[in-house]
Order: C-alpha cells, then structure tokens, then sequence
C-alpha cells in the first residue's frame, strides 16, 4: 500500500468535511503520549500557582502532548491507508502527580471531493 500523507486541513471534530464525501470508514485510529514536566518547570509552577493565574509552564507540556498524540493518530491513520479523520477527540488522564497520559482519538476514512453542481442563473429551468 502506497503511503499517503493527511493534510491537517483534513482532520476534524466534525462529522463531515464540508466539499467531501466519505466513501469508506477504515476504524478507530488513536495516537497516545504520557508527559510530565520538568523537575525546574515543577518547582516554577508551583510558586506561580501560589498567586493564581496562568501556568505557562504546565500550558507548554499539555500544548506539546496534544500536538504528539494528534501527530501519532495521523500516522495511525495513514498506515491504515486514510486521507482524513473524523469525529477527532482528545481525552486526557492523570496518571501520577505532574504526570499525564493525553489520548487523541477519531475515525480514519478516505474522503473524495464532492462534485461540482452546476450553478444556475436567474430564469433557467
């Protein structure tokens, strides 16, 4: 099987991909990581948590999982033989303290552009 890249534009929470139909579902692809902060980013945390507020520290490890776990289900999905993924979720899990497993999750299928309708002008039948 040739080897196909999904294009991020490709990727959605949604249903459906607007100008696209999907003509076969492939199954459940997931993409999965476990990070936890550095040791020097714990102890600043920690003190920023102390005034409240944003925690840029902990925002940068989450935005990081994310990215991993999207990027290993795209992978997942293209090994299957995928252009697109639907219905794409994440879901993220405590494992320990300053430990988290983030899960990315969707259905891989191969989508194909919808065709054209052709557009009328006003008095045609």
């Amino acid at each position: 099987m040739q080897q196909r890249s999904i294009e991020y534009s490709m990727v959605t929470t949604a249903l459906a991909l607007p100008g696209y139909r999907i003509v076969r579902a492939l199954g459940l692809v997931r993409g999965i990581t476990v990070r936890a902060a550095h040791l020097g980013d714990q102890i600043v945390a920690g003190f920023r948590s102390l005034g409240g507020g944003r925690i840029d520290e902990y925002v940068k490890m989450c935005e990081e999982a994310r990215s991993e776990a999207l990027s290993s289900m795209v992978w997942h999905a293209q090994e299957m033989g995928a252009n697109a993924i639907v219905c794409v979720r994440y879901d993220a899990t405590e494992l320990a303290q300053n430990m988290t497993e983030v899960l990315a999750y969707g259905t891989a299928v191969w989508a194909e552009t919808e065709p054209q309708q052709e557009s009328r002008g006003a008095g045609s039948p």
